[in-house]
């Protein structure tokens, strides 16, 4: 097995494992012309950099990838004139940031994918995840959504090495 491969019409294809799953609500775009807010996700390839999980409401994936249980005061900035912009960050945080501890279940388990970190570039978007699909599979703003027992199963048998393959098609 080598990469996730996920194509933009909401199919994602690992080995002999292929499930639905859901895109940004503002389509995909190349990697050039992804934008801060734009609700889109970016194609390209993409390292798993680590998966974050709700340990109220789970016990910790199966995973050979680097995992840590949230708490409520974890986020992620997503403020393109902020030091920190792209990366995890310690709440409350002044700066514009996302709450990564939900109501909702959409991140009960979240990838990070290593879209725009190595070094952040400022506006070319930030927190580009996969996570929990809602259960109509609405669009997300911008990351990768697949069913939990999808992602769970898809966790179970990645490597460190696995990428993500964000693809038209």
């Amino acid at each position: 097995m080598s990469d996730i491969i996920v194509t933009s019409d909401g199919m994602l294809q690992f080995g002999g494992l292929r499930f639905r799953c859901t895109l940004g609500k503002g389509g995909a775009l190349p990697e050039a012309e992804k934008r801060e807010g734009d609700g889109a996700t970016p194609l390209g390839r993409y390292p798993l950099r680590q998966v974050f999980y709700r340990p109220d409401r789970m016990a910790a994936p199966q995973t050979r990838l680097p995992l840590q249980a949230l708490t409520p005061q974890d986020g992620w900035c997503d403020d393109p004139l902020d030091p920190a912009y792209n990366r995890f960050v310690a709440l409350p945080y002044a700066a514009s940031h996302e709450k990564l501890w939900r109501e909702d279940a959409v991140y009960d388990v979240i990838v990070v994918l290593g879209h725009n970190d190595d070094p952040p570039v400022p506006g070319l978007g930030s927190a580009i995840f996969m996570h929990v699909a809602r259960p109509d599979y609405s669009g997300t703003e911008g990351c990768v959504a697949l069913a939990l027992s999808d992602l769970l199963a898809l966790l179970a048998v990645l490597r460190p090495i696995t990428q993500i393959d964000l693809r038209m098609g």
